[in-house]
């Protein structure tokens, strides 16, 4: 797997912006006004990241 500058890493990434922390979570969510309803989306959470994440998706019924 690739990072951002090209080089190679041994695990996934937080998505949270900035973040260069292993993921540890998966969340998977679906924008209804954008994606058909079996279109799943997924986001990479570290430990510290999963709350907001899930918090910014949930606000937005995307999270499922």
């Amino acid at each position: 797997m690739g990072d951002a500058e090209g080089g190679e890493t041994e695990f996934p990434l937080c998505s949270r912006k900035g973040c260069r922390q292993p993921a540890r979570w998966v969340l998977v969510w679906n924008n209804p006004k954008v994606h058909t309803p079996d279109r799943r989306k997924t986001w990479l959470a570290c430990d510290e990241h999963r709350a907001y994440l899930a918090d910014f998706l949930t606000l937005r019924g995307f999270l499922r």
